[in-house]
């Protein structure tokens, strides 16, 4: 259940079809698995053997499918690293991971250059992608060599190592909206089973080949996730950049590539569906996936105009997952409109209590995962993953509900959750009732202390303009209308922008530094909330669970 020997499968079984393309390179199944057994046999000649840590700091290009695809043949370790993080983030994972591989690409061979010079122990070996002409060899340091020419110079042979199926393949670090990323460990059996369980979840595997699109960077979970699914079925993964967005040029790629099967998020299938001339296009796609925010009508009415042949699927889960959960159909898109579906095949999910008992349905609990597809565990992290699957279930740290059908709906992150004089505050309710006012741009909600009711919400607000910002008392009373009176919240503070990580997330954590206490930040000082409470001033599946190393 490997993925080098489901490539090698793949070369056998498909002989004369294109495996992967990005802009005008394709390489067949044979001349993929063979390119993936010189980097692996290149790897080896290096010193790199089995459960060793190959780091991949890369923008989206073939390249990256060879590593995660040399690195299982091995029976090495993948750690795909995000290209948008600063030296000092890529050294801490290449330190955390002790990675004794890099493999980067020309145009980011510098930033990785200044990280290695910051560790005790860098990696032996950096290859580096990209242009013949040198520059990216020279800006990546002393001990780095051209990729091309380490594949060359090595032999296309299968290297012959039994990797077994539970073994490490992955290290998966996550986004870090609380602090420092962890790793999450996953194993070939965990992306194998997640790849199968959706295609049992989207209608299986067809005898026409896929084209999947990969449009969201590699180095991400889902990004990893739709470039196997595209192979393991003799299917046919295209490259696009994950730099920008352009709906159109998008359109372009879909036609030109005869895409089947794309993953975006609801905004941008909302441009998709709005690209003048769209329904003259030639459009092959059978299978629409979203994710990450809830649908709203306009769209799902949207993608049933324009594409009435394709369903569409809603897909959420974790990276320590591998990452998707559950899955909402197309056929219930509209009726359990908010939900994120039903469980996929082989995934157990339960929505529990702080001592792990099934709560009544439609009521509030944390969701917990069983299956083939959860991780075994956070890298070098015993305590943590210990936490994390208390009572022998994942704990995704989402707070749920499910309906009587077996529907679950996310209602937020427990670590986000206020408890104010006894209630339950839930920051994303909040903040989708302070989005929906016209002058704000952006809103987060983080919980500050208070004397009498231990916690309130403030609000910290970016102003959709910054020169007429909307007042405090603006922002309260918009939500007089739309929250119970305990969860308005009691201040707001404006700021330029969010904090966020370099996957694009809040980063409340930072918000909670600056804004957590009783008298930090300013705001309006209206005092408009204080029919909600009193004012708090002037605002602004493994058992034992188990570490991996």
């Amino acid at each position: 259940m490997s993925y080098g020997a489901q490539l090698a499968r793949c070369a056998r079984k498909f002989p004369d079809r294109v495996a992967v393309r990005h802009g005008d390179r394709e390489l067949t199944f044979p001349e993929l698995d063979a390119r993936v057994s010189r980097l692996a046999n290149a790897l080896t000649a290096r010193g790199v053997g089995r459960g060793d840590r190959v780091a991949i700091v890369m923008h989206n290009r073939i390249e990256v499918a060879e590593a995660f695809l040399a690195t299982a043949r091995l029976g090495a370790i993948s750690v795909p690293v995000n290209f948008r993080l600063v030296p000092d983030e890529i050294a801490y994972i290449l330190a955390d991971s002790g990675a004794t591989a890099l493999l980067v690409d020309t145009p980011l061979a510098a930033t990785c250059a200044e990280a290695v010079r910051a560790l005790d122990d860098p990696p032996r070996t950096v290859l580096v992608a990209g242009e013949d002409d040198g520059s990216g060899v020279v800006r990546a340091g002393p001990r780095a060599e051209p990729y091309e020419a380490a594949l060359a110079a090595a032999t296309a042979e299968d290297p012959g190592i039994d990797v077994p199926e539970n073994a490490p393949a992955f290290l998966m670090y996550t986004s870090g909206t609380t602090g420092r990323p962890k790793g999450a460990v996953l194993t070939h059996l965990n992306l194998v089973m997640a790849t199968y369980a959706v295609l049992a979840a989207t209608g299986g595997v067809r005898q026409e080949p896929a084209a999947v699109l990969v449009g969201v960077p590699m180095f991400h979970i889902s990004g990893l996730n739709n470039t196997l699914r595209g192979l393991i079925d003799g299917g046919r993964v295209v490259i696009d950049a994950s730099t920008r967005f352009d709906p159109a040029a998008l359109v372009e790629l879909l036609e030109r590539e005869q895409i089947t099967s794309c993953f975006l998020v609801p905004s941008q299938w909302q441009a998709v569906c709005a690209v003048p001339g769209i329904e003259d296009r030639r459009l092959a796609l059978r299978t629409l996936v979203w994710g990450a925010s809830v649908a709203p009508p306009s769209v799902l009415q949207a993608l049933r105009d324009r594409f009435p042949e394709a369903p569409a699927y809603s897909a959420f889960g974790q990276t320590e997952m591998s990452p998707t959960t559950t899955m909402l159909r197309a056929e219930d898109a509209v009726r359990k409109m908010g939900s994120v579906g039903t469980p996929l095949p082989g995934i157990e999910v339960r929505v529990v209590d702080e001592d792990m008992n099934d709560v009544p349905v439609g009521a509030v609990g944390e969701v917990v995962y069983r299956g083939p597809t959860t991780m075994l565990g956070y890298w070098n992290k015993p305590e943590e993953t210990e936490e994390a699957f208390a009572g022998g279930w994942f704990h995704s740290g989402d707070l749920c509900r499910m309906d009587g059908e077996g529907f679950l709906y996310v209602v937020d992150r427990k670590k986000d959750m206020i408890i104010s004089g006894g209630e339950n505050i839930y920051c994303a309710e909040v903040e989708a009732a302070i989005d929906a006012h016209p002058g704000v741009a952006e809103v987060a909600v983080i919980g500050v202390d208070h004397p009498r009711w231990v916690q309130t919400p403030r609000a910290v607000v970016v102003p959709a303009d910054p020169a007429a910002p909307p007042s405090e008392r603006d922002i309260i009373a918009h939500c007089r209308d739309r929250l119970a009176s305990y969860k308005k919240p009691t201040s707001v503070v404006f700021t330029d922008a969010l904090p966020r990580n370099a996957s694009g997330k809040i980063q409340k954590f930072r918000l909670r530094e600056r804004y957590g206490a009783e008298d930090a930040g300013t705001g309006s000082g209206t005092g408009a909330g204080v029919d909600a409470h009193t004012r708090i001033g002037t605002p602004s599946v493994p058992e034992p669970p188990r570490s991996v190393k």
